[in-house]
């Protein structure tokens, strides 16, 4: 006996160990998250510049599929067992997360742009606002990516069809032209070729591709599954630029569009007589009639010019199509976003191709994740020279002058490329009358909290529970009896474990069960995307649990005993339990977790802010109790273990107390008045407050959140003890008594 009581206390001890590791670990992890969140919100780049991913809390389970789906990285995190968004800005649009959402607790969605004067006001069915008849699509919406710029031209196609009037003999008009051949264009034109609307494509390069020609050579890009009219899915996840250029080529000679290449468009014109179209759209000395007009033009417009000497030199250029040609020479990449960083990449892996990047902010944070861990690992690897918090001077005819910090730098460099952005050209939307007015632009679409759904679930579950407690009740007689007297009843064949309903309960129960544990199957993301929505699944998941354990209880006659499937029986419940808790109960605690840290934050910020009308004194005394808070906040939020840190909410009130009372004394002596005090000091004891709150919170949420270890180690008890409850009854070839 003495020896199980130490392998106990060695196997108790060993995890607890584990447990307060792990504790530790998940507690770094959040408050370099949390960090990552502050410093976000002070760059700028924690707010979605379009598209953003929008948290419902109430429904937020903490799976951290969102995060582990989002090819962009650091969109989404998980912060007190719940998602949070910490860089909106690196959202594209591309909703992987609100589609793999199981409980759907995410929703990708159109930032408020009523603050924005570069995005044109369109409706909901692509039209300029004001001016029927004029529809935008693709990039020039400020969605960049090419699956919805495909979309857009589609839709604007059958909104034209939809709209056709029978053609008049007379009618030289067209129904489309389209302003443009990138991906919207080409997608619009093949459409309307589909639905028989007479359609021709201005472009003004010398080939169809739009944007994507500009990229470079063997450039994947991202494209979510999508319908290309007349061609069909677009199933993989990545193309390179030469395979969507070669299919839209394809598309354009097999169906015979009517492609104008080389024609730069110069303005459109509404006109009024139905029989000469809407508008005029006039290139050069040609011009088209027409009753509809697509402007699929993209954003990019005119680089962004540096502004200094020796900027027109024919060694400066900006766009990068082929590395290869500048194999061995001295290059210059200037600019810090995923154009800027693909460019000095692809010269990188030239032979002897030296590479410089010039920005003049100290991090690169608006390049997508994958773009930044490789420019990271090529600046660590020397094959990149990274020159952060700097700029360009002046451009000779073999250097480049640089200011950076204090210091100028001279550069012998043979290429320069300026990928610091662009500016789109509006005269052609303006001339054209499209509204860039922020009071034109649709309010956004607001999201609120749906709810756990839970009274829907008790439904459910009440109305299945009582489908077993009348199938009990009516049989009732059989299921009152003692095992003894259960043989001589007549249906005793009917219900008893191993033959009949009984027997084909346990198979259903078992079948259940196998279904139920597909869910994990699913839950994988390099091979579950493929087997259909998450969402399905998560309902899946929780009806076959539910059902599983209504099948056991028939199937055990309800008569339990101390056997494998007995246990089994008891497992299942617990289970059901634990799950309900972990769907529909666990959020509660997380989602006021995460609530108090965003007033923790917004606490934090008002201490940051500072006003040019504050004294001088006043500007650093806030500045130093903010800091001095934020430091015993940290000191005592993320680390120690639970205990140490249950006690330490007591102490903290009156570290806080000493903390802020020798600060208050010293903002006197430095001559900030006893307003200013005060107001700081409130601020600093509401930021405490929250912390505490949000500590508080966040370890209730710790010890309720072992319903996951239970429902994890519970289902692999399961698996086992129904394993051998159904080997030894085949084995036995009976299932007399086997659920018994």
């Amino acid at each position: 006996m003495i020896w199980w009581l130490l392998l106990a206390i060695v196997v108790a001890l060993g995890v607890a160990t584990l447990v307060a590791n792990a504790r530790q670990s998940e507690l770094a992890r959040m408050r370099s998250v949390v960090r990552r969140r502050e410093v976000a919100e002070q760059d700028g780049t924690a707010r979605a510049l379009l598209q953003h991913p929008v948290i419902d809390l109430s429904r937020c389970l903490g799976c951290a599929t969102c995060v582990a789906v989002c090819p962009e990285g650091d969109v989404l995190e998980i912060v007190h067992g719940q998602a949070m968004v910490v860089k909106g800005a690196r959202c594209r649009g591309i909703a992987a997360c609100e589609r793999e959402c199981p409980v759907d607790a995410i929703q990708v969605t159109i930032a408020d742009l009523r603050e924005r004067d570069d995005v044109p006001a369109i409706e909901g069915s692509l039209e300029a606002v004001g001016v029927p008849g004029l529809f935008l699509a693709g990039e020039v919406t400020v969605h960049a990516l090419i699956k919805t710029a495909i979309e857009h031209g589609t839709h604007v196609a059958r909104e034209v069809a939809r709209r056709a009037e029978p053609n008049d003999a007379q009618d030289e008009a067209w129904d489309l032209v389209i302003v443009g051949a990138g991906p919207a264009g080409i997608a619009c034109a093949l459409e309307a070729k589909r639905l028989g609307v007479r359609a021709v494509v201005l472009e003004q390069e010398d080939s169809a591709g739009g944007t994507v020609t500009k990229y470079p050579r063997k450039k994947l890009i991202l494209n979510e599954p999508v319908e290309l009219p007349l061609y069909g899915r677009l199933g993989r996840d990545r193309y390179s630029k030469e395979e969507l250029v070669a299919i839209w080529d394809e598309l354009v000679q097999r169906h015979g569009l009517d492609v104008r290449v080389g024609a730069a468009v110069d303005r459109v014109e509404s006109v009024a007589g139905p029989s000469a179209g809407r508008f005029v759209v006039a290139c050069g000395e040609t011009s088209f009639a027409a009753h509809n007009v697509c402007l699929a033009l993209g954003r990019r417009g005119s680089p962004n010019k540096l502004g200094v000497p020796g900027e027109t030199s024919e060694r400066v250029s900006y766009s990068l199509i082929d590395a290869r040609s500048y194999a061995g020479r001295r290059t210059l990449v200037v600019g810090g976003g995923d154009a800027a960083l693909e460019a000095a990449l692809a010269l990188a892996e030239q032979d002897g191709t030296q590479v410089t990047l010039s920005y003049r902010r100290a991090e690169v944070f608006r390049a997508s994740a994958k773009n930044l861990a490789r420019f990271h690992a090529a600046t660590e690897g020397g094959r990149i020279e990274a020159l952060m918090e700097s700029e360009v001077l002046d451009i000779d005819a073999e250097r480049v002058r640089l200011r950076k910090g204090d210091a100028t730098l001279e550069l012998a460099i043979d290429d320069v490329f300026v990928l610091a952005g662009g500016q789109a050209s509006f005269d052609l939307l303006h001339q054209a009358g499209v509204s860039f007015d922020p009071e034109h632009q649709q309010p956004p679409e607001l999201v609120g909290e749906q709810g756990t759904g839970l009274l829907r679930a008790l439904r459910v579950g009440m109305a299945l529970a009582l489908a077993a407690v009348v199938w009990v009740a009516w049989n009732a007689d059989y299921y009152a009896l003692d095992a003894l007297s259960r043989p001589s009843h007549p249906r005793h064949d009917l219900l008893r474990s191993g033959r009949g309903v009984g027997l084909w309960s346990g198979v259903l129960a078992v079948a259940l069960v196998a279904l139920n544990l597909l869910y994990l199957v699913r839950r994988n993301t390099r091979i579950g995307r493929w087997l259909g929505s998450l969402k399905l699944w998560m309902t899946s998941h929780v009806a076959t649990g539910i059902l599983a354990l209504l099948f056991a209880v028939v199937h055990s006659a309800m008569q339990p005993k101390n056997t494998s499937g007995g246990h089994s029986l008891w497992i299942m419940g617990a289970l059901v339990l634990t799950g309900v808790v972990g769907r529909y109960v666990y959020s509660y605690l997380p989602r006021a977790a995460n609530g108090s840290e965003l007033d923790l934050a917004e606490y934090k910020a008002q201490l940051g802010r500072t006003s040019d009308e504050w004294e001088q004194g006043h500007r650093i005394f806030r500045a130093k109790v903010r800091s001095e808070v934020e430091a015993l906040i940290d000191e005592k939020r993320w680390t120690g273990s639970l205990p140490k840190r249950l006690f330490a909410l007591f102490g903290w009130q009156r570290d806080l107390s000493r903390v802020l009372a020798r600060l208050a004394r010293e903002g006197r002596d430095d001559g900030v008045t006893e307003f200013q005090i005060k107001e700081t000091v409130r601020l600093a004891r509401r930021a405490h407050r929250s912390a505490l709150v949000t500590s508080h919170y966040e370890d209730l949420r710790a010890l309720l959140n072992t319903w996951r270890y239970l429902h994890r180690w519970g289902a692999l008890l399961l698996v086992l003890l129904v394993a051998v409850h159904v080997a030894y009854a085949l084995s036995y070839g009976s299932f007399v008594g086997a659920a018994g």
